[in-house]
């Protein structure tokens, strides 16, 4: 019997050797890196990837591509500030994150004169293509969604987009680019890379994401009264950067003008007051000639405006709301895919890798692939609206066997 037993113990390990798990794989962009990468990803079956390259290896790019063409491998993915790994930020490297089903990914161009009705249009028509060939059995997906930061009506397009798909898709999304907001072409595929542009993947119900940034609601209210699109020419009636200089200086005791204006944005960031008490937050990037203030995503007419002060780490809780959101830890396979908006990085300094250690640790310990962003879409609470968020942190799992 004895010998039974472990003749039936070994068979049983060689089962779990043979039923592979596979995860996301960092590794730096030279040829022979990327290379053992993909053989080893492919070894375990994968049959399409997520890549995200950080800005400083955009040029490794067309390798990458090359690759993944001569390996059968579907490519997706974009071109970010920098990467996240083990909880730290990093611009070197790249990760590649393993699919072992392809379900497509559709990559387009979007003209930047393009209306947010006719984008979303584009969009929603190539995401409808995708869910033609979704299994039901795998259940409701997640559509991971990635733009061009530099595309100029984004938080109208999430809302054009939510009309269209309604609640056939979980809504999971980030902004792609360089943090000078100069145009890059920043989103690709095995084929093609472009700037202006959306890509849109299927992933599986199990990425159902998760989205805060940890931001409370101030008492001073002010008015947005003359905006077009994501530049505030007036607040309260007057000259937009004159109010809001004059709100940093009687709030917070801090001297703006055009010189340091993005170094104290994202400080200093405005909140959008929302009809169900939550907040959307928006980061001035950019002081205009004739003094508007430009912001990364809209900011409607007429909304009701707040000063926000990015609170210290230890006196918000956003990292702790987005654990209590995440699915129990489910066996080793998981990764913990994370986007960090830079913005919010800006703010925190050297304490953001603080804050992403601490996530880590809060999620069950699990490991941790992603990149900072210009932007984050989804819904701050469960089965919520989708939204175009900025200063957030978005995560999902990213989990394969």
């Amino acid at each position: 019997m004895a010998m039974n037993a472990g003749w039936l113990s070994n068979r049983h390990e060689i089962a779990k050797r043979n039923h592979l798990m596979i995860s996301p794989v960092y590794t730096q962009c030279d040829a022979a890196s990327l290379e053992a990468a993909v053989e080893v990803l492919l070894k375990q079956g994968a049959r399409a990837l997520l890549a995200l390259l950080p800005e400083a290896e955009q040029d490794q790019l067309p390798a990458l591509q090359s690759l993944c063409l001569r390996r059968g491998l579907e490519l997706a993915g974009g071109i970010f500030p920098q990467l996240i790994r083990g909880g730290q930020l990093c611009a070197e490297g790249c990760w590649l994150l393993p699919r072992k089903q392809t379900t497509g990914a559709e990559l387009l161009g979007l003209s930047a004169d393009l209306s947010a009705e006719t984008a979303a249009c584009m969009v929603a028509t190539r995401v409808e293509t995708l869910l033609q060939g979704w299994d039901p059995a795998q259940g409701r997906p997640t559509l991971f969604l990635a733009l061009d930061a530099v595309l100029p009506n984004m938080a109208s397009m999430v809302d054009e987009l939510y009309l269209r798909l309604a609640d056939q898709v979980s809504y999971f999304g980030v902004n792609a680019g360089s943090e000078t907001f100069q145009p890059i072409a920043c989103l690709f595929d095995q084929h093609r890379t472009l700037g202006h542009g959306a890509l849109a993947l299927l992933l599986p119900s199990s990425a159902e994401p998760v989205i805060q940034h940890g931001y409370p609601l101030p008492d001073h209210v002010m008015s947005a009264t003359a905006t077009e699109g994501n530049r505030i020419f007036q607040i309260d009636w007057r000259p937009a950067f004159e109010v809001y200089q004059e709100q940093v200086r009687q709030q917070y005791g801090q001297n703006l003008n055009r010189d340091n204006f993005y170094q104290y944005g994202v400080h200093f960031p405005l909140g959008i007051a929302l009809a169900n008490n939550e907040l959307l937050v928006r980061i001035p990037v950019a002081l205009e000639d004739d003094g508007s203030v430009l912001c990364v995503g809209e900011v409607p007419e007429n909304s009701l405006l707040f000063m926000l002060q990015a609170p210290a780490l230890d006196q918000q809780s956003c990292v702790s709301d987005i654990a209590a959101r995440l699915p129990e830890p489910g066996g080793d396979d998981e990764t913990l895919l994370t986007f960090y908006c830079a913005g919010r990085r800006m703010h925190y300094g050297a304490e953001a890798g603080t804050e992403l250690a601490r996530l880590g640790s809060a999620s069950g310990g699990r490991s941790m692939a992603g990149a900072l962003t210009l932007g984050e879409i989804g819904s701050l609470r469960a089965g919520g609206y989708p939204m175009f968020h900025n200063a957030a942190i978005a995560c999902a799992l990213w989990k394969t066997t």
